[in-house]
């Protein structure tokens, strides 16, 4: 079954083309990742996904329904989304914080108070943050704060998560945590990835992105060789299979 499909999709921002003729499929359990170098239009494509933006030209579907046509409440039941910019107007504690993953499935007769919290209560625990659960959201590391948010992605039990470069920013110890429990999920996951390694290492399939369009597509043996990330990203690399994870390493050095 095919989770999310993307058929033609345009985008201009002050009549400069940002996306263009952007066509992908992603299947129901698939880990995808997106790379590409820095402006290439990773962040502008996962918007007009989840409805920041919307298309000039083409359409997404998830489930076979056009985004477009869901309403918000709805839209929030198919798909979760995990973004870089994750201030907070006003602080909560860790427990409201994740809590907030099942306003798409309340309804204001709803009364379903224990079931939500026991999904919230799961949902902490899953990501290692139980204890923290009266902790204000406002007072966590970079890392704690990371593990919250997917705790709400996952306490709102869409079947589709998105995430923009969830790991920027964090320490490598919290980068494979997070990346760890991501995976665990089982679910369909279609995310931005900075770091070529953790992209090669856990996605079942890259997409690569140049300038707003889609130039690579396939198995991290398919999509990432060495001439591919010379020519993407202006350095040269050495692709070796670790031993003892069985997963491909690449090493980088100044191009020659």
């Amino acid at each position: 079954m095919m989770k999310l499909k993307i058929e033609n999709l345009g985008f201009k921002i002050s009549n400069k083309e940002i996306l263009k003729n952007v066509c992908m499929d992603i299947k129901e359990g698939e880990f995808v990742g997106l790379v590409g170098p820095n402006g290439c239009g990773k962040s502008t494509l996962l918007k007009n996904i989840y409805k920041v933006y919307r298309p000039d030209s083409g359409c997404v579907y998830i489930d076979g329904t056009n985004i477009l046509n869901l309403s918000n409440k709805d839209a929030a039941k198919k798909l979760s989304v995990m973004v870089q910019e994750n201030s907070v107007e006003f602080d909560m504690d860790v427990r409201e914080m994740v809590s907030l993953g099942r306003y798409a499935h309340k309804k204001f007769w709803d009364n379903t108070a224990l079931e939500d919290l026991k999904i919230t209560e799961d949902a902490i625990k899953s990501v290692g943050m139980a204890g923290y659960e009266t902790r204000s959201y406002s007072s966590l590391s970079g890392g704690e704060k990371q593990r919250v948010l997917i705790a709400r992605a996952l306490a709102q039990q869409a079947n589709l998560i998105i995430l923009d470069e969830p790991t920027n920013h964090l320490d490598v110890g919290y980068q494979y945590q997070i990346m760890n429990i991501l995976k665990a999920q089982g679910t369909t996951v279609f995310s931005s990835i900075h770091d070529l390694n953790i992209a090669v290492f856990y996605c079942d399939k890259i997409i690569i992105m140049n300038e707003g369009s889609i130039i690579g597509y396939g198995n991290p043996e398919e999509a990432l060789t060495e001439d591919i990330i010379h020519n993407l990203f202006g350095v040269s690399a050495e692709i070796n299979r670790n031993k003892t994870t069985g997963k491909l390493q690449l090493y980088f050095y100044p191009a020659v």
